[in-house]
């Protein structure tokens, strides 16, 4: 879920504002000098010769801190419901169907609308719809905690997911504001600690304010911080305003309405089907095909329309580099991998080695600290690499590995193995942050950068639900398969297994099953079972992402341009 040096120049110079192009011509070996890269980009509308300062002003870290403490908030929300969802669906008396809207309505508003954040903000400047953005997270947090019924639940994370895209994607973009491409890496770095933290602690959040406190308090939590975040960004965040050519009334015609709108609603109904596919209609059902199919066709037409705009949301500009497309077929897989495997890894102690929720977490805390740990570094070793291509490759050889390792879980794991498994696994999701440098090295001018941002964290959403509804096709399928071919008989405290939409609400259970050793190991089997297929798909989309990788070029990343809404004191 966008899941983590300053220079010693002289004196800031000004100089007037200047349009010009770079072209990278390669060298010839016959010259006997090295062949520069091909995807050299073209920096255009910005102050070249603008060096950073030496140092920073503390009002902007306190900046920094405010966008940190915002980017906190909605990772942890967005992976802290699901462990806590079944806890709240019982209290409120809540059917399998509003759990299934509460648990999409965060993603799928938040996806939807990431790229239509950043067009206004290109258009009005970053502060207001940043703003409005934690207005709307701050409100849905208080609608949530305050419900009395799954409906206002539901509500909640709408308005929840509405904020947090918005959260998600300005943050990375003011961020790149804030920084030039030289020095952005040491902060992108920085920034990857409170991301990554929320993140992969957001299931352990949910289990024990489920468990202890009251489901109410994940939303409570938000406030306090959120609110920090907004004072510290409201008198310390100082980006140059944007200038306004046109009227506002004009300005406001000329934002890309048709496109926002082709966009949401192409992604709304593909995504519902995808998420609904294998669980509440059969994936063959003309529930799910039919609007998966008008789902795609409106997204073709969205994205043959977006040639035509004056300011486009997507602009085809941004897919004219080969580097850029590769990395974000490697967001995709990287989203996939990562969303997936952060539902149902903790779900494998829960149901093969029959833990508490608190104690899966307890039992991911070493692949927590060492993912935070990796996410603050990743960026920082770009230089010992040379560049970000072959750290980049090196991220997706040790998710590859550390995915397939997980299938070396059985039943009865011991301490070591339960402990030690997933590290590999979350140094590799963590590294692969840095995939976002290569795709704002390609963008040709340099104000595109916050558009190309949007685009990638919108690619590993899209990536990560997809991934979802794979792993959950898998999981129902295999249990159905593999527990009517067994020879378990499913009577008594078993019998809800005859169903194996039953099979993910029965794994709470196990643990306080009263039958002997001899009957229950045969269901962790099938357990386990489908818990190593979703292993060995997950690692296999890896693989693919490690071919992708050997197709991006390194760009040269020791430029200073500043955007056009810059940070200033």
């Amino acid at each position: 879920m966008g899941f983590f040096q300053s220079s010693s120049e002289g004196p800031e110079i000004s100089v007037p504002e200047i349009s010009f192009q770079q072209h990278a011509e390669p060298r010839s070996e016959k010259t006997g000098t090295a062949e520069k890269d091909m995807e050299e980009p073209i920096e255009a509308n910005c102050e070249n010769e603008e060096a950073q300062s030496p140092k920073k002003p503390l009002s902007f870290h306190l900046a920094f801190i405010g966008l940190a403490a915002s980017l906190f908030v909605f990772q942890m929300d967005a992976t802290c419901l699901g462990i806590a969802l079944p806890t709240i669906a019982e209290d409120l008396g809540g059917s399998s169907l509003q759990s299934f809207w509460a648990n999409l309505a965060y993603t799928l508003c938040g996806l939807s609308l990431q790229p239509v954040w950043a067009s206004i903000s290109d258009a009005f400047g970053r502060k207001p719809p940043l703003f409005v953005s934690m207005g709307f997270f701050f409100i849905g947090s208080i609608v949530f905690s305050t419900a009395k019924n799954m409906d206002t639940i539901i509500v909640g994370r709408v308005l929840q997911g509405l904020g947090g895209g918005g959260i998600d994607v300005l943050t990375e973009v003011i961020l790149a504001d804030m920084t030039t491409l030289q020095e952005r890496a040491t902060y992108l770095g920085l920034m990857a600690i409170p991301a990554a933290i929320g993140n992969i602690l957001g299931p352990t959040v949910g289990a024990l304010f489920a468990s202890y406190t009251g489901w109410q308090w994940i939303g409570w939590i938000n406030l306090p911080i959120l609110g920090l975040a907004t004072i510290l960004l409201f008198f310390f965040l100082k980006l140059r305003p944007v200038k306004l050519d046109d009227s506002l009334g004009h300005t406001v015609v000329r934002l890309d309405w048709i496109g926002m709108i082709l966009m949401i609603i192409g992604i709304t109904i593909f995504v519902i089907p995808l998420s609904w596919a294998g669980s509440l209609f059969p994936w063959a059902s003309w529930q799910t095909l039919l609007p998966m199919l008008l789902g795609v066709v409106v997204l073709f037409g969205f994205g043959l329309y977006e040639a035509y705009p004056v300011s486009p949301i997507i602009p085809h500009r941004l897919f004219y580099s080969a580097t850029a497309n590769m990395t974000l077929l490697g967001v995709f897989f990287h989203g996939a991998i990562l969303v997936s495997l952060l539902q149902y890894l903790p779900l494998i102690y829960q149901a093969v080695q029959l833990q508490t929720p608190i104690m899966s977490a307890v039992s991911l805390l070493p692949t927590v600290v060492t993912s935070v740990v990796f996410a603050a570094i990743s960026m920082m070793m770009v230089p010992l690499f040379g560049g970000y291509t072959w750290l980049l490759r090196f991220s997706w050889v040790i998710l590859t590995l550390g995915t397939g390792l997980l299938a070396l879980f059985k039943v009865g794991s011991s301490e070591s193995m339960r402990y030690g498994l997933p590290i590999l696994w979350g140094t590799g999701v963590a590294l692969l942050r840095l995939s976002i440098l290569p795709i704002q090295a390609s963008v040709k001018d340099i104000n595109d950068t916050g558009l190309a941002i949007a685009l990638l964290l919108t690619i590993r959403m899209f990536g990560g639900l997809v991934g979802l509804t794979i792993a959950s096709t898998i999981f129902n399928t295999t249990f159905s398969t593999s527990i009517s071919s067994s020879s378990i008989e499913l009577t008594g405290s078993l019998s809800p297994l005859k169903d194996a939409a039953n099979a993910v609400s029965f794994i709470d259970k196990l643990r306080l099953l009263d039958i002997s050793t001899a009957t229950l190991d045969p269901v962790l089997k099938v357990y386990l079972k489908c818990f190593q297929t979703i292993f060995y798909t997950m690692a296999g989309l890896a693989g693919l992402g490690l071919v992708s990788s050997f197709f991006i070029a390194e760009i040269d990343l020791n430029r200073k341009n500043l955007g056009d809404q810059r940070f200033e004191e």
